[in-house]
């Protein structure tokens, strides 16, 4: 098996390189209107925005969202039938010229996004709760002035058109080649996840200060959820490439769009150092969670009834039966600058050598 990784320098509202109907899923987090450290992306391509942010943040707030309007559509455009788009969104807060107010992202792109024909499906909360002692804005201990602070984002997700149809034996195999723990079902499709945020200093010169990049789990839970092996995972805003990353990682090929030139050798140094003995020690853990899960199941007499001959484990349900994992052999610069993995099927999951790997987790 092998994928391909394509990065562009470009601006998604045109995603010229892809084809309609291409796309099984998009999973991004984009930029958020109104928060602050966003205002020059926006307003370098729309300069009213920047003139309307303190004379009237409605207007800008609106104007923010209409630019990425035009990116919502080409994902409809790129989008296979029945493929999902999943969107990493948080709201904002700000206030301006003394007046505080909530600015409700998700809300307006949801909202937008069903105009488009999408199918907008249950949300899930990521909750990034923080201890800081000087997170509560307001006025304190004193009742009337004190504001809620915002501890979640939303990750919105729509489908476009139907369910995908499998039809043939060979689609409904490799459905279920692609399988996930009945374990894993249970955390992953909770309405709420608790997962840790990831550092956001960026080095990079000529970029910006900070990143706004979401964990590596976020994607890597998505695209398994939402995709299976070889289809192609497309991120219109890539940053530093962590959907990327985690598209790779899971066997599928992926397609990211990065409007900041300075952000490429960053996109590209992530997966030109994604070390192969690290990326299968990662890919190892799913196995070896899925292990102490069957051993706590039986030393509480509970039964686990059907086996996967595969990964010579037992599983839960009938839907586990062929589930099966691919190890990286090699990850490659491609002559047309691109990024190419190669992947082997796995038969004894219990001898590859196995390390602790924190850098994805």
């Amino acid at each position: 098996m092998c994928t391909i990784h394509k990065t562009f320098i470009g601006n998604a509202r045109a995603m010229n390189r892809t084809e309609s109907n291409s796309v099984d899923i998009v999973v991004t987090s984009p930029p958020y209107p109104m928060i602050e450290m966003w205002d020059e992306c926006f307003s370098s391509q729309d300069p009213s925005i920047g003139e309307s942010i303190e004379s009237n943040p409605d207007k800008a707030f609106e104007l923010m969202h209409r630019q990425m309007d035009e990116v919502w559509k080409e994902c409809y455009r790129v989008l296979k039938e029945g493929g999902f788009m999943c969107i990493n969104i948080g709201d904002a807060t700000r206030t301006i010229n003394g007046k505080f107010k909530l600015y409700n992202n998700h809300t307006r792109i949801s909202d937008f996004c069903n105009s488009l024909g999408f199918t907008t499906l249950p949300n899930i909360i990521w909750r990034k709760q923080t201890n800081a002692p000087n997170k509560f804005m307001g006025s304190g201990m004193l009742p009337c002035g004190a504001y809620v602070t915002l501890e979640h984002e939303w990750i919105l997700l729509f489908r476009k058109g139907d369910k995908r149809q499998y039809k043939t034996q060979t689609e409904k195999h490799d459905r279920m080649d692609s399988s996930f723990f009945w374990e894993e079902r249970n955390v992953w499709f909770s309405d709420v996840w608790d997962v840790k945020g990831t550092k956001q200093k960026m080095q990079q010169s000529g970029s910006r200060e900070r990143s706004a990049a979401f964990p590596f789990e976020i994607p890597f839970r998505l695209i398994n959820m939402f995709s299976q092996k070889g289809d192609v995972v497309l991120d219109p805003f890539l940053g530093t490439g962590t959907t990327m990353q985690a598209a790779l990682m899971c066997g599928r090929n992926s397609e990211g769009y990065e409007l900041d030139g300075a952000l490429k050798s960053l996109i590209e140094n992530g997966i030109a150092s994604m070390d192969v003995d690290e990326c299968n020690a990662f890919i190892k853990q799913r196995f070896d969670r899925h292990q102490s899960f069957v051993e706590e199941r039986k030393k509480q007499g509970k039964e686990v009834k059907h086996f996967n001959k595969h990964l010579d484990s037992p599983v839960m349900t009938k839907q586990e039966e062929e589930i099966s994992f691919n190890y990286i052999t090699s990850i490659n610069k491609t002559k047309d600058g691109f990024y190419e993995a190669d992947y082997e099927s796995v038969s004894d999951m219990r001898n590859i050598p196995y390390q602790l790997i924190m850098k994805f987790g």
